[in-house]
């Protein structure tokens, strides 16, 4: 059973609006740092560990990637750890940007 669910990029204004939501950027920090969509953080090592160790598991995590899949692998280490609203973007940041019309 999936511990996340799949989201539209459409999705993530409502999700993001919820108090204490994170949203994360799982692609490589050179792409991260090239581009990434506002209030993204990095999702590096550090702070994944961090947040597994000390953050509210009920925290709404939306995360992304390049395309969707390597932020589903991501979603379900979370969903693993007991965080209860993980989300992964359908699409990913190639989906996003396509949305803002910059594809």
């Amino acid at each position: 059973m999936k511990k996340f669910q799949t989201v539209s990029v459409g999705d993530m204004p409502g999700l993001l609006s919820a108090e204490n939501s994170l949203l994360l950027d799982c692609r490589q920090l050179r792409d991260y740092r090239e581009g990434h969509i506002e209030n993204a953080m990095h999702a590096h090592d550090d702070l994944v560990e961090s947040l597994i160790r000390k953050a509210d598991k009920g925290t709404p995590l939306v995360i992304y990637c390049y395309h969707g899949h390597s932020s589903e692998h991501l979603a379900e280490l979370f969903g693993n750890f007991g965080f209860q609203n993980v989300f992964s973007v359908q699409g990913g940041y190639a989906s996003w940007l396509e949305s803002q019309g910059r594809a």
